[in-house]
């Protein structure tokens, strides 16, 4: 049997259409803006003198840095051998008990690379990235340093400083130059990850002092 024909509900239906096109294409701007703002973001480095810089864990293999994270450390020592900062403050905790956490394998290969032991600081028991920036800010003041070069992969700093920002840390950005991910292959998933922990962190900040 054929429905009889009612202009209220197909009216009704059309509307509901147009409303659901329209968020759709707020929701597109939205990412798509994000993301444009986080590849161009990366593009950009403050490179000024700092008291230290922060490099942000990534993982390890086995006892030595990934290629991830030795692009990080090899970021920051030339910071550090060209005179841009004076210490460096490895992150980053340990993924397995037992096994050397991130900011301890990047020490071991800073101190082969040449930086000096007493301008090394690491935290060892960070997990993401916010406590990255929570425990680094604790243990430069412990020792009086208090302006950063932030350092991490190009795709990375926009969160990153976000976050640093947030946590009233004076902190300029310093993107590696020899980042791991190189082809869009590689980027483009990192690209995806960030712009929904970004869009995230925003829609979730202003209820989180509540």
């Amino acid at each position: 049997m054929l429905e009889s024909y009612n202009p209220k509900q197909m009216k009704r239906k059309r509307k509901l259409v147009r409303l659901f096109l329209a968020l759709l294409a707020i929701i597109v701007m939205i990412v798509g803006y994000t993301a444009y703002s986080i590849w161009t973001f990366g593009q950009k480095s403050e490179l000024i003198h700092a008291d230290a810089a922060i490099v942000l864990g990534a993982a390890t293999d086995g006892e030595e840095p990934s290629p991830v994270l030795k692009g990080r450390i090899d970021h920051a020592v030339r910071l550090y051998n060209g005179g841009y900062v004076n210490q460096i403050i490895f992150t980053g905790g340990s993924g397995d008990k037992g096994a050397i956490s991130e900011a301890e394998s990047s020490q071991k290969y800073a101190l082969k690379q040449g930086v000096a032991a007493e301008d090394i600081i690491i935290e060892i028991t960070s997990t993401i990235t916010e406590e990255n920036l929570q425990n680094a800010k604790i243990a430069a003041a412990e020792v009086g340093v208090s302006s950063f070069l932030l350092v991490s992969d190009p795709l990375h700093m926009k969160r990153a400083m976000l976050l640093a920002r947030d946590l009233d840390m004076n902190v300029h950005a310093s993107p590696t130059t020899t980042s791991a991910y190189r082809s869009m292959r590689t980027k483009l998933p990192f690209l995806a990850r960030e712009v929904f922990f970004y869009i995230g962190y925003r829609l979730v900040s202003p209820f989180r002092s509540l």
